[in-house]
């Protein structure tokens, strides 16, 4: 029998899979449940929730900056969206938006406007006037002589072989197909045709329907074959993916054209005529591939990056003209199609949830800077990825944040320049249903019984929503000693290096620290605590010590040493 110290100074990869347990080279703990990994590597009670607002039924939340002094949340419901400020509810706005519509329902901001795209709504704008926020279509610039609508059109699939035969009687002009064609989803729709662009009015039969365009035209003395439709349009689909790139509004997938990117003149983000190819107008392209190419998310970072269903694609030109469009498929990971996970920028590279929803995946380029790998965040702690819903960073406290379908938080305390990377999990008394980061602070939507909160941590919080306790644990790696197949350890004694604490279970016992650190101008206790342990880990599997509290109280761990016995 020999005689053992082991020190523990360091949890910098957090909570880690069943798989790494006798792996050495990890600073990982078997479960971490409420707990922070600090700037150290030492462990910290995670902060309390503060409630801010009570809210009147479920919500996706997302932040909105108008300005660098005014930062809103958003808190998208059935057929409405409620705007929070400083906790204070703002305003109400009627959408079109159903409960079953907002998963897949995306954004991008520029300036005091947000675009919202789904792919079965015409695209929407949020913005503020004279201290209002308001909810208005999204209009495709004209041209100034023509009077053209500069919305993108194209010949889809099928198509080809139909003609339309212009007619004009009574004061109305009526598009005859050469075959069934046209479908009462049909009207509101646009057509190009004869150098006009036009609008369905109504619909007559499945080979005619009434059209007005602007001005005059020149009736065709045969059937038009060179005809187009509008891409975006409710038969065609309206955009599922948006971002600003270059200063240029993109586009990107339909459901008639899932692969799909169209792009705007640059400055003039209404504009999508491709003109004639100059450097500065429209830019339309479909990815090809031996594989449906089903665009997810835009992303606008080092290059524009394009997450489809099946991987990860780059638009690497710089300026982005219409004759200069390199294109290139860089990893084939795929990402979440059927509900908008937003991607964040995490120092500079783009993180997202691989479309197996196991896996967090960060885009980097490599030393050169030529290609993208798509490294796996939780390759550790695949275990905590189980159906993830809601995604948001902090940059401030360098945290990720991801809820998964089962109400429980996954969070990554994530310091590349001090090596750490410790996934961890966040539970309270119900269940976290959204996260967003404004203005520096991570909100939740937080279920409790059958109501819904608006909450965000707080460091100076050690409850949560003012009436709900949190146990927070951390559970140590299984021992391996001195490399030896131990037949069994025993485990004599556990002491835990604190720093401003004033709490502390060790294997579930209450360690007794000084009374005079409970005074209220008292930080805490800051020192060694231990407790003498008796019994033997004969499996080697569990945990050689247990680190918990339910108190509402800060503690925080420096380090952990156990003493013991061992025998082979």
């Amino acid at each position: 029998m020999g005689n053992f110290v082991r020190t523990q100074k360091s949890f910098a990869n957090g909570e880690v899979s069943i798989n790494f347990f006798e792996n050495d080279d990890i600073q990982g703990l078997a479960y971490m449940e409420n707990f922070d990994v600090c700037a150290g590597g030492g462990l910290r009670r995670r902060p309390g929730l503060k409630k801010s607002a009570k809210l009147v039924a479920d919500a996706r939340i997302i932040s909105f900056s108008v300005s660098e002094t005014e930062e809103y949340v958003l808190a998208i419901m059935n057929g409405r969206i409620r705007i929070y400020a400083n906790d204070a509810f703002v305003q109400d706005v009627l959408t079109p938006w159903a409960s079953s519509d907002i998963p897949k329902l995306q954004y991008a901001q520029r300036f005091g406007t947000m675009i919202f795209v789904h792919p079965d709504y015409a695209p929407r704008i949020l913005y503020r006037e004279n201290g209002t926020f308001k909810l208005k279509n999204f209009a495709f610039s004209k041209s100034t002589d023509t009077e053209n609508s500069q919305m993108p059109f194209m010949r889809f699939e099928g198509t080809e072989d139909i003609t339309i035969t212009v007619t004009y009687s009574g004061g109305v002009t009526h598009f005859i197909a050469s075959e069934d064609f046209w479908t009462p989803q049909d009207v509101g729709g646009h057509l190009y045709a004869i150098g006009k662009s036009w609008l369905i009015n109504s619909y007559v039969s499945a080979t005619d329907v009434i059209v007005v365009c602007n001005g005059s035209y020149t009736l065709p003395n045969d059937p038009v074959s060179d005809w187009q439709e509008a891409v975006f349009s409710t038969r065609r689909g309206w955009p599922a993916a948006v971002t600003f790139h270059q200063d240029r509004l993109v586009f990107g997938g339909t459901k008639s054209c899932p692969g799909g990117i169209w792009m705007s003149h640059v400055g003039d983000h209404r504009n999508f005529d491709l003109g004639s190819g100059l450097d500065n107008e429209a830019i339309f392209f479909t990815l090809l591939s031996d594989r449906r190419q089903e665009v997810c998310t835009l992303v606008s970072s080092d290059n524009l990056q394009i997450l489809t269903s099946e991987g990860e694609w780059a638009v690497s030109n710089k300026p982005l003209t219409p004759e200069s469009v390199n294109i290139k498929m860089h990893t084939s990971i795929g990402s979440v199609a059927e509900r908008y996970l937003a991607p964040q920028q995490i120092e500079g590279k783009t993180v997202f949830v691989a479309k197996n929803k196991r896996e967090i995946r960060q885009l980097c380029l490599d030393d050169f800077g030529e290609n993208y790998n798509a490294n796996n965040l939780c390759a550790f702690a695949e275990h905590l990825m189980t159906n993830p819903v809601d995604i948001s960073y902090n940059k401030n406290a360098k945290k990720l944040f991801v809820i998964m379908s089962d109400g429980n938080m996954s969070v990554l305390n994530y310091d590349t320049a001090l090596g750490i990377s410790a996934w961890g999990r966040y539970t309270t008394d119900g269940e976290f249903k959204s996260v967003t980061t404004c203005d520096g602070k991570t909100f939740a939507v937080v279920k409790r019984g059958d109501e819904f909160f608006l909450e965000r941590f707080d460091d100076t919080e050690f409850i949560d929503n003012g009436d709900y306790e949190y146990t927070a644990r951390a559970y140590g790696l299984p021992l391996l000693t001195s490399g030896h197949n131990a037949k069994y350890i025993r485990i004599t004694k556990v002491t835990v290096r604190v720093y401003n604490t004033k709490t502390l279970l060790i294997n579930d016992e209450r360690v007794v620290l000084p009374n005079e650190i409970y005074d209220d101008d008292s930080p805490g206790f800051s020192g060694d605590a231990s407790i003498n342990v008796l019994g033997t880990n004969a499996d080697l599997v569990d945990a050689p010590w247990k680190i918990s509290t339910a108190d509402s109280l800060p503690l925080q761990i420096l380090s952990v040493t156990i003493y013991g016995r061992y025998q082979i």
